[in-house]
């Protein structure tokens, strides 16, 4: 596209309410904010010369779109038939969850609609940006990756999307995995994944070997889950932490889940996110309802950043998922006990700011020279929002409406 072309896609979108309190003017070209001015003030000169299009937002508070930081699209059952969830038969347990879902896979819906299905849900409720785990083990080869690569690609002009090459059944106990984890990075995936060292794959060292040996081979980064509890739990957070020190990644290694930091001591805490800080590792919650959680507060006190995601979406693993990344603010704020608005305003970042910084989003936020990929919703400010969940939301990606009170605007990819 000619650079005159792209000028003419201009857009003022006038009477925008920003987060603080202020009304502004958005003016946007070929996809980025160019400036942003109090409302009612002049445009850029070469605007008024081109007669852009004109949005009048009337004062709706205007949001970064979502960030959607832990999903998986190759193993929801959303648009599909109903799965009723089968309890494990002895507690929770990952290698029962990963039989469930095996099964459940064998009769589902073909992949790429089940991904599209989802991907359009997240889309309509506002998130823009995603990372998602993709099933990689001996039992699925590199077929879940192969989908996801392309249904990616269909819709890479609505959303961007980070790939994680993720070792379902382990690496060390699945024989052949750390070969085709090897080869999923090669076709495309972003990062490297992980699961329960010391409780899948019985061998933290020897796990962590192979998916940090990748990172550096491919230059990718790395999210790890990590379901371990209590003191377990906390090894493995500082083994990762470690090695993320020792290898110069800071700011490319997350943590999923981590339930162990929610359930040990307040000193023990203390020292482990002052060691996260310091080596640069992200912490992904989801506030389960059913586990101890990361503390948010405490965390992001010792400055971690702590991101969030959807996790499951009705699939194997637990029939609940809306796609929403700001009732998942809600339900981080609720489960934290959040009340004042300077929390509820943190519970927003983790959805937003804090899950861009997580995924290493260089042209993010409402801001001159970022991608114009926003929200617009009525509330009257952050707090707000969080509480109220307001669904009458218009969604933009690079200045342009894709959706509207949770449906794409007409830009659904088939299959």
């Amino acid at each position: 596209m000619s650079e005159q072309a792209i000028l003419s896609e201009q857009t003022i979108f006038r009477n925008a309410k920003l987060a603080d309190g202020s009304l502004a003017d958005l003016f946007v070209t070929g996809g980025r904010f160019r400036a942003i001015a109090p409302a009612g003030k002049a445009p850029p000169a070469d605007f008024a010369a081109i007669d852009p299009a004109d949005i009048d937002l009337s004062g709706q508070l205007v949001v970064p779109a979502f960030v959607e930081g832990h999903i998986h699209l190759d193993t929801s059952f959303y648009g599909d038939a109903w799965r009723p969830h089968i309890p494990c038969t002895n507690g929770f347990d990952v290698r029962e969850r990963v039989a469930f879902q095996a099964r459940n896979l064998a009769a589902a819906a073909p992949m790429a609609e089940r991904a599209k299905n989802q991907l359009e849900l997240c889309v309509g409720n506002g998130s823009l940006a995603m990372r998602s785990h993709v099933m990689v083990d001996a039992s699925v080869g590199l077929r879940h990756v192969e989908t996801i690569l392309a249904v990616r690609e269909k819709y890479r002009d609505l959303i961007d999307i980070q790939l994680v090459a993720f070792p379902q059944s382990g690496i060390l106990s699945s024989p052949g995995t750390a070969e085709l984890l090897d080869e999923a990075l090669k076709l495309g995936c972003d990062l490297i994944g992980g699961l329960d060292p010391a409780s899948f794959d019985r061998d933290v060292n020897g796990h962590l070997d192979v998916v940090f040996a990748l990172a550096q081979k491919h230059g990718a980064g790395v999210d790890i889950h990590l379901h371990d509890g209590g003191a377990l739990g906390l090894f493995q957070v500082e083994e990762i932490a470690a090695r993320t020190k020792a290898l110069g990644m800071a700011g490319h290694v997350a943590v999923s889940h981590a339930y162990g930091l929610g359930d040990i001591p307040a000193d023990a805490l203390a020292k482990a996110g002052a060691m996260l800080a310091a080596a640069g590792v992200a912490i992904m919650t989801n506030a389960p309802g059913n586990h101890a959680f990361p503390p948010v507060a405490a965390l992001r006190q010792a400055g971690v950043t702590v991101f969030s995601g959807s996790d499951n979406i009705r699939d194997s693993w637990w029939p609940y998922g809306d796609g929403d990344m700001l009732n998942r603010a809600n339900m981080i704020g609720y489960r934290s006990g959040f009340y004042e608005d300077r929390e509820l305003e943190a519970a927003f970042d983790v959805v937003t700011h804090a899950g861009a910084r997580a995924l290493g989003l260089a042209d993010y936020g409402i801001a001159v020279g970022a991608s114009a990929d926003f929200v617009a919703m009525p509330a009257q400010h952050v707090p707000e929002a969080v509480v109220a969940v307001p669904k009458d939301r218009t969604v933009y990606r690079r200045g342009k409406a894709v959706a509207r009170v949770g449906k794409m605007l007409g830009v659904s990819t088939s299959y």
